[in-house]
This record gives structure tokens, C-alpha cells and sequence, in this order.
């Protein structure tokens, strides 16, 4: 072979090599990214999505009309066999794909607005789980609107699993209202056969640490205790108690009728020591309180809490005693036409970080709240509606939140008030 003759082979083995470096690369991406995957919240999607996602339930649908054969695992080892968690898995995707199906053909055939509401199936499962496995259901709502908070629907399904099962309202946050007000709430849920706690997580942690809390807007009367059952805070033993009698209660009725229930304890766990345990499942929105409220029965830190909805994202168990079992549920945004996106983001069901639309939603803060509490908790100098307007109108958000700008001295690049800014730390603190 000439001197001056070239066979390429260098170059072909450096770009052998480089191709192999690049193979690799790959894999260990999908690899990082198989790794990185997990549960989250989707309440939204946009064009693209529903695209994909009419391809999914499209493949969906010939799956079940052409099955292939899987292997599945079974970890529990005592609860189903693979070919009933196979069928019932099949049985969640479709009932799932229908009922947003039905939803979406309700909003665009009968013009009704739909908000945003949790679409993913995985969490729906979650939420599925611990309904089974709980003999009381608690869901936790929000003292200051209580009614927004409550799902009717969801108590139907728990009675629709099994007749015996029941759910308790745990109006949190009860410290922020005074003693008139949880009277009249409590009038209110009496009459229509609700089952009800006033609880504050918040105090119960404080009082546990021996810390005081004060609140520049409570008032005397707010802080007044009560000798009603119904209108008294429960503290962290007097609920523990309750929701143990209440569920032996439910225990006890489902003996009687000889039932056992579909997501029964009993039929799941049955010569285990846990089969006499009864188990108690949180459930309810994003942000109303739940991870705190575990946090504080426990008496330590078991679950992750945060301004941002959606911070619990796997059902989880926690055995109190040999008696009782409480089971924490992630966060859910169930279906309603009866409220606007604005009005949940104000709520703290939705997160702020995508918020781009900030007088919408901070406009329902002050219609809801007085002027002149808004001026006393912000230190801030509403201006007067103007002599042709009616005087006990509500402030209007861009005045809500100028106001709240100057006093801070907020300005964007623009030169402008940083309303963005002002209203992330406005719903920041009210959740």
C-alpha cells in the first residue's frame, strides 16, 4: 500500500466510536427521564394535549376490542389476582374516558362552562383507593367557604361502595371565623343532616409546640370558646377520639347487617392484625389543609405542605394505634360548572405560578372581603368611589392592587405598578 493512499479507516472507526458515544447518551437520557417521571396534578390541557389525548383513548378502545397478553406482579399477594387487577384496570380507563367524554359533550352541546378540573387517571385512582379502604371518609374543607369546598357527589359515591360508609366535613381553618359565625354554619349543616367538625390544623400544631398564635385580624369574639359540641374547635385528642368513635360506629352497623362492603378493611386485610384496625381517609381540594392536618394528629411531620396546591402526591397510610389508621389522600379538583377559574385560583384549589389574568381573579378577593378589613390587614389607603358611584361598592382590583404596590414600592421594567407581583404575594398569604 502507496504512501500517499488512503483507506478511510481512521475515520471510520471515529465516527464508529462517536456513534456508540451518542447511542449511549441517549439511552441515558431516557433513562433520567424514566427516572424523573412522576405523579402530577393536570387540570389543563391544551390544543396538543387533547389531541394526544383522543390518540390515547383511541388506543384505548382497540385495546380492549384486540387484547395482548401482560404480566403483571402482584405485590399485595392478598388482595386480587392479576387477571381482576388486569379487568379492573380496564374498567377505570374506560369509565374514566367516558365520563370526560360526557363532561366535554355537556359543555359544548348545552353551553355550560366547565372549569378546570383534574383529568389525571392516576390520581384519580389514588382518590378511588382510599375511599375503599376508609371506613369514615373526612373531607376537609376551607372555613371560609365551606359550600366551595364540599363535594357532594363524591359523599354519593362513597354510600354507592358501600351503604354503610359516611363522610365527615372537616371545616378547617375555624379559627378565622368567630363564634356567631360557626353557629350559624353549624345551624346550617344540622339541617341538612351534614357531619361536621370545627378544627383549626394550624392551631393544633401551634398549641402541640406551645406557640401563640395571633392574628392581626382576629377579634375578641373570634377567639371566644364554645361549650356546644357542635360550634367548639376541636383540638388534636377530641378529633383523634371522634374519628375513631365515628368509624367503630360504622364498623359496628356493617356487622349488623352482615355486609362487608366493597372496599371494606375487612376483606383486604383478613387475618392480619390490621383487619381490626378502623381506617379513617382524608380527602377534598388542593390546599385546604389536609397534609397539615394530618401533620398535626400525628404529632410530627409525615407530609409535605406548601403554598402551592397539589403538593401530596400519593395516598398515604399512617397507623395512629392498633385501633385506628388514617389514610391521606392527594389533592383533587373535581368537575363543577358552578364556579370560574378566577374563583379558584382565589380559592387556592388552582396554582398561582401559571396565573397570567391577575385583576380576574384578585377582583374576587375584594368582593368578598370589606374595604376597610382589606385596608386594616394591608396597610394600605383604598381610593373612595367617586361621588356618582354607589359608595358601598366593593374596591376594584386594579385599585386593590396599585394601592398595594405604592405601599411597597413595587415597579416592573415598564415603570408601571407590578401588579403580577403584588397579587402572587396576596394569594400567597390568604392560603
Amino acid at each position: 500500500m502507496g504512501k500517499n493512499e488512503k483507506t478511510g479507516l481512521g475515520r471510520a472507526l471515529v465516527r464508529q466510536h462517536n456513534q456508540m458515544v451518542q447511542q449511549t447518551k441517549e439511552k441515558g437520557l431516557m433513562y433520567k427521564k424514566q427516572q424523573k417521571k412522576v405523579l402530577e396534578s393536570v387540570t389543563e390541557v391544551s390544543d396538543i394535549d387533547a389531541i394526544i389525548e383522543q390518540a390515547d383513548e383511541a388506543d384505548r378502545l382497540f385495546s380492549i376490542n384486540n387484547p395482548t397478553p401482560n404480566l403483571l406482579i402482584d405485590l399485595d399477594g392478598n388482595e386480587i389476582s392479576p387477571e381482576q387487577r388486569r379487568e379492573q384496570q380496564k374498567k377505570e380507563e374506560a369509565l374514566h374516558a367516558g365520563v370526560c367524554g360526557s363532561l366535554a359533550r355537556l359543555e359544548e352541546n348545552d353551553n355550560l362552562l366547565l372549569t378546570p378540573f383534574e383529568k389525571n387517571l392516576d390520581i384519580w385512582r389514588q382518590l378511588w383507593r382510599v375511599v375503599e379502604r376508609s371506613d369514615l371518609l373526612v373531607m376537609v374543607v376551607d372555613a371560609r367557604d365551606p359550600l366551595f369546598y364540599r363535594c357532594p357527589d363524591l359523599e354519593v359515591y362513597a354510600r354507592e361502595v358501600d351503604e354503610h360508609k359516611r363522610t365527615m366535613l372537616l371545616v378547617n381553618k375555624a379559627d378565622l371565623l368567630p363564634l356567631s359565625v360557626r353557629e350559624k354554619w353549624a345551624t346550617y349543616f344540622r339541617a341538612q343532616d351534614i357531619l361536621f367538625v370545627f378544627w383549626s390544623a394550624k392551631a393544633a400544631s401551634a398549641a402541640a409546640e406551645g406557640k401563640d398564635l395571633s392574628s392581626p385580624w382576629k377579634t375578641e369574639n373570634s377567639l371566644q370558646e364554645s361549650e356546644d359540641p357542635d360550634t367548639r374547635i376541636y383540638g388534636r385528642i377530641e378529633l383523634l377520639t371522634r374519628l375513631q368513635c365515628e368509624a367503630e360506629e360504622i364498623v359496628k352497623l356493617r356487622r349488623k347487617s352482615g355486609s362487608s362492603g366493597i372496599g371494606s378493611p375487612r376483606i383486604r386485610f383478613q387475618g392480619n392484625s390490621a383487619s381490626r384496625n378502623v381506617v379513617v381517609g382524608f380527602v377534598g381540594y388542593p390546599n385546604v389543609g389536609k397534609s397539615s392536618t394530618i401533620n398535626a394528629l400525628v404529632g410530627q411531620k409525615k407530609t409535605g405542605v406548601t403554598s402551592t396546591p397539589g403538593k401530596t402526591k400519593h395516598f398515604q397510610t399512617l397507623i395512629m394505634s392498633d385501633e385506628l389508621t388514617l389514610c391521606d389522600c392527594p389533592g383533587l379538583v373535581f368537575p363543577s360548572f358552578s364556579s370560574s377559574r378566577h374563583e379558584m385560583i382565589a380559592s387556592g384549589v388552582l396554582p398561582i405560578d401559571p396565573m397570567t389574568e391577575n385583576r380576574e381573579a384578585m377582583q374576587v378577593v375584594a368582593n368578598r372581603v370589606p374595604r376597610h378589613v382589606i385596608e386594616e390587614v394591608y396597610r394600605i389607603d383604598l381610593p373612595k368611589p367617586k361621588s356618582y358611584e354607589l359608595q358601598s361598592r366593593p374596591p376594584l382590583a386594579a385599585e386593590f392592587l396599585r394601592a398595594y404596590c405604592a405601599s411597597r414600592g413595587y415597579v416592573a421594567s415598564s415603570g408601571l405598578p407590578d401588579e403580577t407581583r403584588a397579587a402572587r404575594q396576596i394569594f400567597e398569604g390568604l392560603h
